[in-house]
């Protein structure tokens, strides 16, 4: 598992827990908050009516008629009230009064339980021993999700408790509101996990980014690539990417050194040799066109020892750069047409149809010098393998995020076994027309060029005959 995942799963399952046990506690808390919220009303309305009845009492007796004519004239009067989502249009108080043993003397619902004993229900049991008394009840036809909820209050006359007036509400509008909330609620939390969701996934994008830098930084190092060291993240991972830099600088210098004392000395050794069987030759008397052939010969060797020595100081600087020194727009069309014009030498030489097809002018971002030599080198390769009488076609095509520069020759095409090291430094193929290797460094810079310019380079074979190669370079700086 990776670390971005672990961190994910990590941060999602603390935040998770912590919303769960939130939103569980706001969801328990919700029914005791809305019935608190209807019985505290109760109370006052209980003492408020207890007052009125005992104000009715004649010779210890309530005067039950005038409750009686108010509560149906208010259970058959219609009447509109809209409370929010609720609209409301009759009135469901039931109010039930007993005398001081809890008989049931008057009840609001068309006399239901009048003569029943309520003296062993709570809310008259406890209004009669002179505490606060209440009930919730599932007396409702309604079914089990419906109860309602009594508060009672004593009557009192002359100081002397002649009864209990107890008010009910049923509870079938609180759920309604009760309903609506945690319909909310549950919306609310399904928007609200979707924003951990993306909080968390940001958050562990964010921490698990500067690592995948590194790791990728390292990864290019490992294989030999080009790349510039992370610089986001927090001071400990740009401590960690400095890190790994100065200990690049340092196996690379020594690598470095180790590989091009090798590969100079296997290939000067050759060279040298030559031009040291020259002059002792040259030190005997012979005739003047055997010399002057051995003559030409010195001068072949000393030419490939300085073509060698001038690679290996461009490709030396190349590798220690990380990014092109001068950057410049750069018309790579234009640039082709002064290639081919100072290289056209070499075309007509040998008799070359030399072609180039583009649509239109692309503009590529790079070091021209060096974006030039790299163009050079292929073309070089390309005229040294093609036959007398071939071609060699230029193609550019262009991309919304590249622009990639094809060379492509009529020649005999690269040996299966060469295929894959035609990149390697001082590895070259003989020549088809004279025999001889180059140095087995323009392909390498090629690739050095490519990488600093972060584009890329390949060498394929034709699908008939002839070799491919492919130059990409980014449209953007």
């Amino acid at each position: 598992m990776s670390i971005r995942t672990r961190i994910f799963f990590g941060i999602l399952a603390v935040l998770g827990v912590a919303f769960y046990f939130f939103v569980d506690w706001i969801v328990r808390d919700l029914t005791p908050q809305y019935r608190e919220a209807t019985e505290e009303p109760l109370v006052d309305s209980a003492r408020v009516l207890a007052e009125l009845a005992a104000a009715t009492v004649v010779d210890k007796r309530v005067q039950l008629d005038l409750f009686r004519e108010a509560f149906s004239r208010a259970y058959e009067t219609s009447f509109r009230a809209k409370i929010y989502g609720l609209e409301k249009n009759s009135v469901d108080f039931r109010v039930y009064l007993t005398d001081e043993k809890g008989i049931v003397i008057f009840d609001s619902d068309s006399g239901r339980d009048e003569g029943k004993d309520y003296s062993r229900w709570r809310d008259v049991n406890l209004t009669l021993r002179g505490h606060y008394g209440a009930r919730t009840s599932r007396d409702t036809p309604r079914g089990p999700d419906y109860s309602v909820l009594y508060v009672a209050a004593p009557i009192v006359s002359d100081g002397e408790l002649i009864g209990v007036l107890s008010v009910g509400k049923p509870t079938e509008n609180a759920n309604r509101f009760i309903y609506e909330a945690k319909r909310k609620i549950v919306f609310g939390c399904i928007t609200g996990g979707a924003l951990i969701l993306f909080l968390v996934f940001f958050l562990s994008e964010m921490i698990s980014r500067p690592i995948r830098a590194l790791t990728g930084y390292a990864n290019d190092l490992r294989r030999g690539k080009k790349g510039l060291s992370p610089q986001g993240g927090s001071a400990e991972t740009r401590e960690l990417a400095q890190a790994f830099e100065a200990m690049r600088e340092a196996l690379d210098g020594k690598q470095y050194i180790e590989n091009y004392v090798q590969t100079l000395t296997h290939e000067i050794k050759s060279p040298l040799s030559a031009l040291q069987g020259a002059v002792e030759l040259l030190q005997e008397d012979m005739p003047a066109d055997q010399r002057k052939r051995f003559l030409a010969n010195i001068l072949g060797e000393t030419n490939r020892i300085k073509e060698i020595i001038d690679k290996l100081l461009l490709l030396s600087s190349l590798e220690n750069r990380q990014a092109p020194a001068e950057v410049e727009e750069i018309a790579l069309v234009q640039l082709l047409r002064e290639i081919e014009q100072s290289m056209a030498p070499l075309f007509s030489g040998k008799e070359i149809e030399f072609s180039l097809v583009a649509e239109g002018e692309c503009t590529v971002y790079g070091e021209r010098f060096l974006l030039r030599h790299a163009i050079e080198n292929m073309l070089l390769n390309a005229i040294e393998f093609t036959p007398p009488g071939g071609s060699i076609e230029v193609l550019v095509d262009a991309t919304p995020d590249e622009v990639v520069l094809r060379v492509v020759d009529s020649g005999t095409g690269i040996p299966d076994y060469a295929v894959d090291r035609v990149f390697e430094r001082f590895y070259s193929l003989n020549r088809p027309e004279t025999g001889k290797k180059s140095s087995g460094l323009g392909l390498s810079l090629v690739r050095e060029v490519a990488e600093l310019h972060r584009g890329t380079v390949r060498v394929a074979n034709g699908p008939e005959r002839g070799v491919e190669a492919r130059l990409s370079l980014p449209l953007k700086q």
